[in-house]
C-alpha cells in the first residue's frame, strides 16, 4: 500500500514522502495514529497544491525581506542620550532602544532579538548594526547616537 506522509516518521521518512508499506502497518500504524494518509490520487493533488501555495507564499515574504532590507540599508538611525561627566554614555544602548526608536522615528517594526550588536554602544558616534529578518536576510542599519 502507498501512503503520504504527514508527519515525519523515524525509520521510514519526512512529512510529504510517499512511501510504499505493507498494508497492516499503513492501515493500523501510520493511518491509525495520524502519520499518514493512504495515496490516492485526490490526496497527491491536495498535497502537491499546498505545497506550491506555501512556495508562492514564501518567496512573497521574501520579496518584502529583501524590499526591508534596501529601506533599512539606506537608513541612518539616531537616538539621543543623556552623556555623563566623561563624555560617555549612563549604561549602554539595548536592542530594545533600538526596536523601539526604529518603531517610533520610522515606523518599522523589528523584534528585539533579531538585532545583532557586537559590542557595547556605550559613547556617542555612528555604529553599524545588522538586522536578522529571516530566511537568511540580514540588514545593516548605521545607529548615530547623539549626547545631549
Amino acid at each position: 500500500m502507498k501512503v503520504l506522509l504527514i508527519k515525519d516518521v523515524k525509520g521510514l521518512g519526512k512529512q510529504g514522502e510517499i512511501k510504499e508499506v505493507k498494508d497492516g502497518y499503513g492501515q493500523n500504524f501510520l493511518i491509525g495514529k495520524g502519520f499518514a494518509l493512504l495515496a490516492t490520487n485526490e490526496v497527491i493533488k491536495k498535497h502537491e497544491a499546498s505545497e506550491r501555495k506555501k512556495a508562492a507564499e514564501e518567496a512573497a515574504e521574501i520579496e518584502q525581506l529583501k524590499a526591508l532590507e534596501k529601506v533599512l540599508s539606506k537608513l541612518t538611525l539616531s537616538i539621543k542620550r543623556k552623556l555623563g561627566a566623561n563624555g560617555s554614555l549612563f549604561g549602554a544602548v539595548t536592542k530594545e532602544e533600538i526596536a523601539q526608536e526604529l518603531e517610533a522615528q520610522k515606523e518599522i517594526s523589528i523584534d528585539k532579538k533579531s538585532i545583532e550588536i557586537d559590542n557595547a554602544i556605550k559613547s556617542t558616534g555612528i555604529f553599524e548594526i545588522t538586522i536578522k529578518l529571516g530566511h537568511g536576510i540580514h540588514a545593516p542599519l548605521k545607529l548615530e547616537i547623539i549626547g545631549e
